[in-house]
């Protein structure tokens, strides 16, 4: 289990099951604001915290007049345990007071979605509460801000009563006035229900009742949840039943709550209320008032919101149900990554054995599961080839050394049992001709796997060339046109359209028509069941590398036609290769004679003149990841490894590709016909750069000089960590598990949030289990991961029923950590086998911030103060040993630190400033400006303070005396202002000190063997120093990186400010428009901002 940072959550740490919409005493939806002051004036228990860490249970109530809030038991008298609604000053959600923060071993075990606390009287006191679960903190937040947005109603509402629940009107309901919204939710009722009241009667029948809220709520409508209505409905629906229906069945209490925190108080949205949410909370940070307009048209129902440009309840939920609310980023539905690196840069999307059905051994041959492969996007497929009948060679079963020799017979058997016709390799590569190109334009590898008589093997060219005519690449014009070494592979651009043959290929001296090669170097130590003598390779010995080779009994030798060997691009190796590689590598780096400066991290040992692909068994490589991660990823840079799954899985079952590919592997081989959790992390790979089949490898496993690990604990060098926040909110629709046995109806869902990726970043969370019986459960629960290797990571949901006889499996979804967007977000699920399941869905938040001053990511029990106290940590360069390396690596000391000085700076000021606002450091500033608003606004409404830009930066000017606190609070706000601008200003300049450091180093690249002797270094020592160069060069590159981010986050915070400002009152009447125009002009024109590489630095200050 990952750290966790205690306040998010409790596993079974004694929480008590939290009451939920459904359970609660009305079994009525809470859907506006009078059902809330309706459940506070009956009353609940909520746990009052003191400043002491004592905690007391009380049970609070709303005076039936709405004027006071009391509580029993109290050792007060009567008349003290009370707060008039009339002294509050504003309400927060979660741990933000003093008597939360300053209580860490307590606050960790209260649930910050529970927590709410009452600022009240003139001194800013605060009454700090935990309610049993989210959703009535929901309730208690959301009527008390009423209150306050709305005076009038307060004491008035016992009037006419006539005792009893004085204020409930007949329908039980508040005597509140309805807000913008609900009048605009109820016209569109009015209408809709109108519309099949034929007759005008104002009654309509109950089928066509319920036919109508089908209609118009469609995604969230169960069959039982319309019997369950029925129990409701009379035979003939009136008008008011119709309302309250609808009212009932299709509020998404989740939706209802963020909708009334966004709007104030009118529970809809206007133009600019949307712009600041997809701005603040949906990371768009050029969203624009007329593409909100074009929202309001398309998602809000009743005609009266789009006359008027406002969007209500039914219209908001619809637009976060849909398809521009998905958690994958639009960007990457298509390509949207460089296709013009060599292919070694890219993941490339295998398929293993596509053509067999069942299990590996028995399996027939079969073109279904090669159609799919294609179809799914597939850019490497395999075709296993014998002889056949007639000289015509067959689809079929290579008996090769990964199968165990004692199943072959237990084939041939099993054939006289079925006699299925046997696939022509002909008709094959028919289908792949047909297939190859529809889903995607790139490249496709086609493996050859055959065992065929020479002459077989002619026919086969013969139908390769036949077949595929100008789709095949064929090698004769040597790599060379393309430019670069002859073994530079081209890029998958250059190769559109075309097909690469991989195969074994004669060496070029073999002259005639066909030559022998050998097979043995494909299968060493494939994992495979086989017996053999153990041998060691030459310059392996101090490694001690022992591998099994078959035995003398089995020599395998394959006679190859030359015709064959011809049209293949890509000769097949195996892992001989590597290691002949990484032998030479190390005899370059210890014996470099003085005279040719070899380049130590990209060796030349002797190349064939041709491409090579090196083919690894799963447990091979699976030693080479953990014994050797960075010769593998150096082996890599330049050479496809393929990665084939053990023979051990005679059952079709899949290897965990994350863990192959964090090596540097491309291709690893995955059955596509076995879904699972590891097709689905493969799909989520894939979906990044618009299912094409080719994605790119992390930039640290592209570049020339670069150090990577695939076993890092903790950081990456260069690359920042970053902390990812995921609250699940609610699942939508969830269908029974499909073996779910004979239970009935009833599912007690939960989530299982996963995250793969290097070793210190995989964790896995769980949420609690939802209460019984419920389609759309409520769980509001925050789990925080920390994110090392962002470019390798994985994000993971299943949901599951805990109450299943059978398969516990409701659905899941894959995405990749660079595809997720910030903010309130639908998460499609998909069935077992990667296809949607209708409708049914997770409503989640996202928020990703680079982790601040190291060690593990805030705790919001800790004061942010303490950071600055323990010291910075700044990143250091190695000591390499070279003396003229080293001296060049010094002068980037200063400019490292000042960068971490200018980023810290900016960082931890914005969390000051955000703590004295009384909210936690994940907090949007549009959140920090609207706090400080609420006091700077006096009781006659006016503003105590007024924004004026000065040189472009949105500087905050009192108009009166303020009080004490409120003065500290705009100190903070300039404090903050001005580390903002020292950063935006200096930023450039400091990045290009390091930068030319880094420029400076990579000059002495090709000449540091050379360096390193004339020191006196050899062996180890002369590894250790291009290990430690290799190590300065990256941390560089990262530290440039990072400082410009950090520059984006700084001008888009600015304008988030300006913003902010303006929707909340703070600029002065006459220059509002004008200045804030300025303000966009500022940071707009900037060079750096508004082109985000990615969406994700928005959520990081």
């Amino acid at each position: 289990m990952a750290d966790r940072d205690p306040s998010v959550q409790k596993v079974g740490g004694g929480r008590k099951k939290t009451v939920s919409f459904s359970s609660m005493p009305s079994e009525k939806k809470v859907s506006s604001a009078a059902d809330c002051l309706a459940f506070m004036q009956g009353g609940c228990e909520l746990k009052k915290i003191r400043p002491n860490s004592r905690v007391y249970c009380r049970f609070f109530m709303l005076d039936p007049d709405l004027s006071c809030l009391r509580w029993e038991p109290s050792k007060k008298d009567a008349d003290r345990a009370r707060l008039d609604v009339s002294s509050i000053r504003e309400v927060r959600t979660g741990k933000s007071t003093e008597t939360f923060l300053h209580n860490g071993p307590l606050s960790e075990h209260l649930a910050e979605e529970a927590a709410f606390s009452i600022i009240h009287g003139d001194d800013y006191q605060s009454l700090d509460l935990v309610a049993l679960s989210a959703d009535v903190a929901n309730i208690w937040v959301t009527g008390l801000r009423y209150l306050l947005a709305h005076p009038s109603v307060i004491g008035g509402a016992g009037g006419g009563g006539g005792g009893g629940v004085g204020g409930l009107g007949e329908g039980g309901g508040v005597a509140v006035d309805g807000t913008l919204g609900e009048k605009m939710r109820s016209e569109w009722l009015a209408a809709e229900f109108a519309q099949v009241d034929e007759d005008g009667y104002g009654i309509v029948s109950e089928d066509v009742a319920v036919a109508t809220i089908c209609k118009l709520c469609p995604v969230r409508l169960r069959f039982k949840e319309i019997q369950r209505s029925k129990e409701k409905l009379t035979s003939h629906v009136t008008r008011e039943e119709f309302h309250e229906a609808f009212c009932e069945l299709c509020t998404r209490p989740d939706v209802y709550f963020l909708l009334v925190q966004l709007s104030k108080d009118r529970e809809c949205l206007d133009p600019q209320d949307l712009r600041l949410f997809l701005e603040t909370e949906q990371g768009l940070s050029l969203a624009t008032t007329e593409g909100c307009w074009e929202i309001l048209r398309r998602y809000e129902p009743s005609a009266h919101g789009r006359e008027r440009g406002l969007l209500g309840l039914d219209g908001f939920a619809r637009y976060l149900q849909s398809p521009e609310c998905q958690l994958l980023d639009p960007e990457h539905l298509g390509v949207c990554q460089d296709m013009n690196m060599p292919l070694s840069h890219y993941y490339i999307s295998t398929s293993y054995r596509s053509y067999l059905l069942e299990d590996q051994v028995h399996g027939r041959a079969d073109l279904g599961g090669l159609i799919k492969a294609l179809q799914s996007g597939c850019r490497c497929v395999e075709l296993g080839v014998t002889d056949g009948p007639e000289g015509e060679p067959l689809l079929g079963v290579d008996y090769g050394p990964d199968i165990p020799r004692q199943h072959h017979h237990h084939h041939h058997h099993h054939h006289h049992h079925h006699h299925h016709a046997p696939v022509t390799i002909r008709s094959a590569l028919e289908v792949v001709n047909k297939y190859a190109f529809l889903t995607s334009q790139y490249p496709l590898l086609l493996y050859l796997c055959q065992r065929c008589s020479p002459g077989q093997q002619r026919t086969m060219a013969q139908h390769l060339k036949k077949v595929f005519g100008a789709h095949l690449y064929t090698p004769e014009a040597l790599p060379f046109s393309l430019g670069g070494r002859a073994t530079t592979l081209p890029s998958p651009e250059q190769l559109k359209g075309r097909i690469l043959i991989v195969g074994k290929k004669l060496s070029p001296e073999q002259d005639g028509s066909d030559g022998e090669i050998s097979e043995e170097d494909e299968e060493i130590g494939g994992g495979g069941p086989l017996a053999g003598r153990r041998m060691t390779i030459p310059g392996e010995e101090e490694l001690g590398v022992v591998l099994v080779v078959p035995p003398p009994s089995q020599p395998r030798k394959l006679r190859l036609h030359k015709e064959l060997s011809d049209l293949v691009a890509i000769a097949r190796t195996g892992s001989r290769s590597f290691y002949a590689q990484r032998a030479s590598h190390r005899q370059a780096q210890q014996h470099s004679p003085p005279s040719s400066p070899s380049s130590p991290s990209t060796p030349m040992p002797p190349e064939p003149p041709y491409w090579t692909l090196c083919s690894l068994g799963e447990g091979e490589a699976g030693r080479l990841t953990t014994e050797s991660p960075e010769d593998l990823v150096l082996f890599t840079k330049r050479t496809l490894t393929r990665v084939r799954p053990s023979s051990v899985r005679l059952d079709s079952s899949n290897p965990n590709p994350q863990g192959y590919w964090k090596g540097g592997v491309q291709l690893v081989g995955l059955n596509q016909q076995t879904p699972g959790a590891m097709l689905d992390l493969h799909r989520g790979r894939f979906s990044q750069n618009g299912g094409c089949g080719y994605v790119l490898r992390p930039a640290v496993m592209r570049d020339e000089v670069s150090y990577f690990s695939a076993h890092t604990q903790g950081c990456v060098p260069g690359v920042p960590a970053q902390t990812l926040r995921i609250k699940v909110i609610s699942a939508h629709n969830l269908p029974k598990p499909l073996g779910s046995g004979s239970k009935g109806e009833v599912i007690d869902p939960y989530v299982v949030l996963e995250l793969h990726g290097v070793p210190a970043d995989c964790a896995e969370q769980r949420t609690r289990t939802a209460a019984q019986n419920q389609d759309d459960p409520l769980f509001d629960e925050t789990f925080e991961f920390q994110v090392n290797m962002p470019e390798l990571a994985l994000l993971r949901f299943v949901v599951l029923d805990d109450d299943y006889i059978g398969d516990d499996f409701i659905g899941q979804y894959s995405v990749a950590f660079e595809c997720l967007q910030p903010g309130y977000r639908n998460v499609p699920l998909l069935g077992m086998a990667g296809d949607p399941l209708p409708h049914t869905s997770l409503f989640v938040h996202v928020a990703v911030t680079n982790r601040r001053g190291g060690g593990k990511a805030q705790r919001r029990g800790l004061s942010v103060r303490r950071v600055g106290r323990r010291g910075r940590e700044y990143v250091t360069l190695r000591h390499t040993g070279i003396k003229v390396v080293d001296e060049s690596f010094k002068s980037a000391s200063a400019p490292l630190k000042e960068a971490t000085d200018l980023r810290e700076g900016a960082q931890s000021t914005t969390a000051s400033f955000k703590e004295q606002c009384g909210l936690p450091t994940v907090a949007k500033l549009k959140q920090c400006i609207q706090s400080l608003a609420t006091r700077l606004q006096s009781p006659e409404g006016t503003m105590g303070a007024s924004m004026v830009l000065k040189e472009g930066y949105p500087c905050l000017e009192p108009l009166v005396n303020l009080s004490e606190p409120t003065r500290k609070l705009l100190s903070a706000y300039d404090t903050m202002i001005a580390a903002q601008k020292q950063l935006i200003e200096n930023a450039d300049g400091v990045q290009e000190r390091i930068g030319n450091v880094q420029r400076e180093g990579m000059d002495f690249h090709e000449e540091l063997s050379r360096l390193g002797e004339k020191e006196g270094l050899k062996g180890r020592k002369l590894s250790k120093a291009v290990e430690s160069f290799t190590w300065n060069i990256t941390v560089l590159k990262g530290q440039s990186d990072l400082l410009r981010g950090a520059k984006m986050d700084s001008l888009d915070a600015l304008r988030q400010l300006a913003l902010a400002c303006e929707a909340c009152g703070l600029t002065s009447s006459n220059s509002s428009a004008s200045t804030f125009s300025a303000a966009e002009l500022h940071y707009s024109s900037h060079p750096l901002s508004g082109r985000r590489s990615s969406t994700h630095g928005n959520g990081r200050i």
